[in-house]
Parts: structure tokens; sequence; C-alpha cells
């Protein structure tokens, strides 16, 4: 038998690269202070405002921002799998803390903003970038003082569930 070497593996073919641009968020978060929770959401919906930095290094996008309710997608690509070929946890659990958290924002008067207390995911199957375009959504179940309540869900291209989550944020 023959034995195979790495260096086999990897050709100048197989080789990729991804540039990422972004803009400095604290410029954004000084904008956003004179902004009800919503009207900023809207403001990077529209592009009147820069998406934050992760959005842009994972390369997703908010499409709906509605009072308790935000959608974001995903086109999946080659540079989110992990050696399996199959797109890594994480570009999940991100999609669904920024849906969710966002999700809590919306119902938050200028000058508030939450952070992450806990997450919880459950995974029900797996994400490809032969999954199509990937939809997290996340909603408010409940807004509180100090804490709040949020669902979130990924579904695949055709719009079968592949993640579900619960979170609970904390405002600041």
């Amino acid at each position: 038998m023959a034995t195979m070497h790495t260096a086999d593996l990897f050709t100048p073919a197989s080789r990729r690269e991804r540039v990422v641009d972004w803009q400095a968020p604290g410029p954004v978060a000084k904008a956003a202070a004179r902004m009800s929770g919503l009207e900023f959401m809207r403001a990077i919906r529209d592009g009147i405002l820069p998406e934050p930095p992760m959005a842009r290094l994972i390369d997703f996008r908010m499409r709906v921002a509605e009072p308790g309710r935000i959608v974001m997608e995903l086109e999946p690509h080659e540079s989110l799998e992990n050696t399996i070929g199959l797109l890594h946890g994480a570009t999940a659990a991100a999609l669904l803390d920024t849906a969710m958290g966002c999700a809590v924002t919306t119902m938050l008067p200028a000058g508030q903003a939450s952070v992450t207390l806990d997450l919880k995911l459950t995974y029900l199957r797996p994400l490809s970038v032969k999954s199509g375009t990937i939809a997290a959504e996340g909603k408010v179940i409940k807004l509180g003082r100090q804490t709040s309540y949020a669902e979130g869900f990924v579904r695949d291209g055709v719009g079968n569930l592949a993640v579900h989550s619960t979170a609970i944020f904390s405002m600041i």
C-alpha cells in the first residue's frame, strides 16, 4: 500500500482566501445611543448604520426588524464548515445569539442595551453549504426590567427547523 503524505492533500487549487472589512463598532454605538432599539435595528437593516463586525465576519444580514422580532439570513459558505463538511455549530449559535439579542433590543428605549446571560441551543439537523439560505429568527418571550427571555429558530432553505434556542438577557 502506498503511503499518502499530508502534502499530497493540499494543493494550490484547494487553497481559499476570504477578506473581511468592517466598521469600528464605537462610532456605531455612539449613534445608537440616541435611537430607540427598534430605530437602531432598522437603521442597520436599511444600511443607514453599518453591520456589527461579527455579522461581516460570518456574512449574515438582518432582513426583518419588528418590535420583538428579528430575522437574520445567511448564505452558507465553505469558510464556515468544519472538517466533516458541515457548518460549524458556532455559526448557528452566533446567528441565534444575535437575532435574539437584537429582538430584545427592538423593545428597548434609547440608551438601554442588553447582554447575553445564558444561551441554550438544541441542534436538530445538520446544516451545510447545500442547505440554501439559512434564516435565524429571534423572538422576545418576556421583556423584563432586569432580565428578558427570548426564543430562536434556525431554518434551512426549505424551512426545516435545524436549531432551536432559548436565551436570557440582562439589561444594562
